[in-house]
């Protein structure tokens, strides 16, 4: 994976120090200042790319770029202005969800029961075009690319039955032990299907600062012991949302004649995550809750959080087809 290219002047700094091997004073000043200049965090294209690439030294790294980056403490003090400002704008966007007295798997429940955003899945399923497909896919695989690897952070941070509740869902994320059966690899061949480039992290450069927002909120949680109640919340939310979605955007690709090797993907999240929904909320949440009650409200923000998110990607993506534009950054070509 290379180094993407900048978009803007703390990413085009960031990317150089890299490459170079040395920070600058001047590249930490630069993200204090888009820390505290961004108006929405969370949309701004520059402080997301650049939170993002410091992110994925935790992931599999950059070509031409030390491994020994991981760890720089003045790395990490630049990193932690950026999250600063992405915690920030999570906070601005979900506020504090309200705690009540009953079971963690029913507050869990009602949050996703209130969420009023508008749906992705219905709209792909009737009528997204096979550009628009395109399109979203290239988005999503910001994320689909290292499914699961966000939450899996979080794994040494928990123990007991909330461990083993979480090691039962992930263990199926990563195909059960069969590498091709990995819902990252799946995602991947849909992808090629559609003619889409499925290399690791070859189409950051088109998509647009949600995908890279949607997935920072994952590692800010995963990464952090902190937040690991966030990270469990947001990953119940996931596992809960995205059965009947996942059954609408299947239909979706069958309507435009693609069949079960591409559709394979979706089909899988339908009954695995039917299942998962209930270990997650009950079994992992309501485990960690009782064992730590000061948490619960951790839980419900990453819930929230994994909600808004869907929600800012939906519209961004929808409002752009409505007014007739590419939901991509630089509108680049988009065939492999």
């Amino acid at each position: 994976m290379r180094l993407p290219e900048p978009r803007g002047p703390l990413t085009r700094a960031l990317c150089t120090d890299l490459a170079t091997g040395t920070l600058s004073p001047a590249t930490a000043d630069l993200a204090e200042r888009a820390a505290t200049a961004a108006a929405d965090p969370l949309l701004d294209e520059d402080l997301q790319l650049a939170l993002a690439i410091c992110y994925e030294l935790h992931y599999r790294g950059f070509d031409g770029v030390d491994e020994a980056w991981e760890w720089d403490p003045e790395l990490l003090r630049l990193r932690a202005s950026l999250e600063r400002a992405h915690t920030a704008g999570l906070r601005a966007l979900v506020g504090d969800p309200e705690v009540t007295g009953e079971p963690v798997d029913q507050q869990l429940t009602a949050l996703v029961a209130a969420d009023d955003g508008p749906s992705l899945s219905r709209y792909m399923a009737r009528s997204g075009s096979l550009e628009q497909w395109r399109e979203y896919l290239t988005l999503r695989s910001v994320y689909h690319l290292k499914e699961a690897d966000p939450h899996t952070f979080a794994l040494p941070r928990l123990s007991g039955r909330t461990k083993a509740a979480m090691v039962e869902i992930q263990a199926d994320e990563y195909g059960g032990g069969s590498a091709e059966r990995m819902h990252s690899e799946l995602f991947a061949g849909m992808m090629r299907d559609l003619g889409l480039d499925a290399g690791y992290g070859a189409l950051w450069d088109d998509a647009p600062a949600v995908a890279f927002a949607s997935v920072n909120t994952m590692s800010l949680f995963g990464l952090h012991r902190r937040w690991r109640g966030a990270a469990l919340g947001h990953l119940t939310c996931v596992e809960m949302t995205s059965s009947e979605p996942s059954r609408r955007y299947a239909a979706g690709l069958r309507r435009l004649g693609f069949g079960g090797p591409t559709t394979v993907f979706y089909d899988e999240h339908v009954e695995a995550d039917a299942v998962h929904e209930q270990i997650a909320s009950v079994d992992m949440c309501g485990s960690l809750v009782a064992g730590e009650p000061e948490l619960a409200a951790d839980v419900l923000f990453g819930a929230a959080c994994s909600l808004a998110m869907d929600d800012l990607a939906a519209r961004h993506l929808l409002g752009a087809w409505e007014a007739g534009r590419s939901a991509l950054h630089g509108e680049r070509p988009l065939a492999a």
